[in-house]
């Protein structure tokens, strides 16, 4: 975005945001690293000219766009999102997220939709498990396993073994579609077929983007994709169970509004660390898409893009992608209270150059507590990169993504022994075995 456009952005949005802009937020955080050489190596190209990876490391591609699955279908395009999963019988399971929108390829006839276009097709967006060999990674099998929704952008993993796959869309019923979109479903890992489609209404009607699940209290944080979004939690009524209801909240600094992206007009996040209150949101369904300037006006943070969310040991890491003076993306580190205490935010790493990161979009914490964060560049000739962040704030690249689409869906088997990742399209899903080193790599 320009500073041109952020101008027109605020200008349009000054009643919503008038009480943020006259915060006592004043204070700019750049809580920027260098570069280092990546300690895995450097990148070494690949001869199929599709992912440059250090030397020792290699990948395989487990599952590509037009692969047949068991169930008939075919693998459709659009992978993004995605988790993994051990399951009773050693297996890994991979829940991916599939980004299409209406009139985009299924990959076949889906049953058990969600939602129809008017003219009775099914609505294509969705998932597909594979379920892969612990020590070899082939795969033993793939289905579809959500179909009838738009947009599964990304989502996150649940503690109780399920999926929780993100609309990044809110259609509305017309002449795309039957129902509302922009909502919340669970797949289990374990689901040999179709899961019934349940959107999971009390998290909230809006362009969602990916979650994150506090293990200890079952809360869930998620991100929301707009230039002027908000950091929500869901509070359940039954930990584990989504279902049965529960809270929607937004975050706020315990010292009023504030505008986190260090856009040129913004006043900044404050330097170190800040303390949070959660603001209660009413009306979750949103029929209008405003839960987020609902948020502002009580008082909540903006953030530039909120994209991927990770549960780290005790702390969630989420990227704002276009945020930052540069406007390259930050990184957010949000460690939540315990026995009452408040939950504290800081700004961990705020990119200065394309050479950090360029867009940081999906990410995941790896077991060794380093961040494993995917480019999503928004150029005519992208370069997208696998950028490693140490927990001192330094990045380094892991990868080359040699084609023109962006990666995304990076996530770690249980043991770490192996990283997965997507590219977007044509969809291909990479399983990379990491070196001894990796593991090595842990915080001083």
């Amino acid at each position: 975005m320009t500073a041109t456009s952020r101008r027109r952005f605020l200008g349009s949005t000054a009643g919503a945001f008038a009480a943020l802009l006259a915060s006592g937020c004043t204070a700019r955080s750049l809580a920027m690293a260098g570069t280092a050489p990546s300690p895995l190596g450097a990148l070494v190209p690949d001869p199929a000219g599709i992912l440059d990876l250090p030397l020792g490391m290699s990948y395989r591609i487990v599952s590509r766009l037009g692969d047949t699955m068991n169930d008939g279908l075919i693998v459709p395009d659009k992978a993004d999102g995605m988790g993994c999963f051990a399951l009773a019988d050693r297996s890994l399971a991979l829940v991916r997220n599939h980004e299409l929108k209406v009139g985009d390829l299924p990959g076949g006839p889906l049953l058990s939709a969600y939602d129809h276009t008017p003219g009775g097709e099914a609505v294509p967006g969705g998932t597909t498990t594979l379920v892969l060999d612990p020590d070899t990674l082939e795969v033993r099998r793939q289905h579809r396993s959500l179909a009838g929704t738009i947009r599964n952008c990304a989502g996150g993993t649940t503690p109780w073994g399920s999926w929780l796959t993100c609309e990044e869309d809110v259609t509305r019923p017309g002449e795309d579609a039957g129902k509302d979109h922009g909502w919340v479903f669970e797949v289990p890992a374990e689901a040999a077929g179709m899961v019934d489609p349940v959107p999971l209404k009390a998290m909230g009607r809006f362009r969602h983007e990916a979650a994150a699940v506090d293990p200890r209290t079952g809360i869930v944080y998620m991100t929301e994709d707009r230039d002027e979004s908000v950091l929500y939690r869901f509070v359940p009524t039954v930990r584990g169970k989504l279902g049965r209801g529960g809270r929607l909240q937004a975050a706020a600094l315990a010292t009023g509004p504030c505008d986190t992206r260090n856009w040129p007009e913004s006043d900044g996040m404050p330097n170190g660390v800040c303390s949070l209150k959660w603001i209660d949101l009413d009306n979750p369904e949103s029929p209008e898409d405003d839960l987020r300037f609902q948020a502002a006006r009580k008082g909540a943070a903006i953030f530039a893009r909120g994209e991927g969310i990770h549960m780290g040991d005790g702390e969630v890491y989420f990227c704002a992608t276009s945020g930052g003076a540069a406007g390259l993306g930050q990184i957010f580190r949000l460690t939540p209270g315990l026995n009452g205490a408040a939950d504290q935010l800081d700004l961990f790493f705020e990119s200065a150059s394309e050479t950090q990161f360029n867009y940081g979009d999906n990410l995941t914490v790896a077991p060794n507590g380093h961040l494993v964060v995917c480019e999503d560049q928004y150029t005519d000739v992208v370069d997208n990169h696998l950028r490693g962040i140490a927990p001192d704030g330094t990045a380094y690249p892991i990868g080359r993504l040699r084609l023109q689409t962006e990666l995304a869906g990076a996530c770690f088997s249980p043991d770490g022994r192996t990283f997965f990742v997507n590219a977007f399209s044509p969809a291909m899903t990479f399983a990379i075995r990491m070196p001894d080193s990796w593991t090595a790599l842990k915080a001083a």
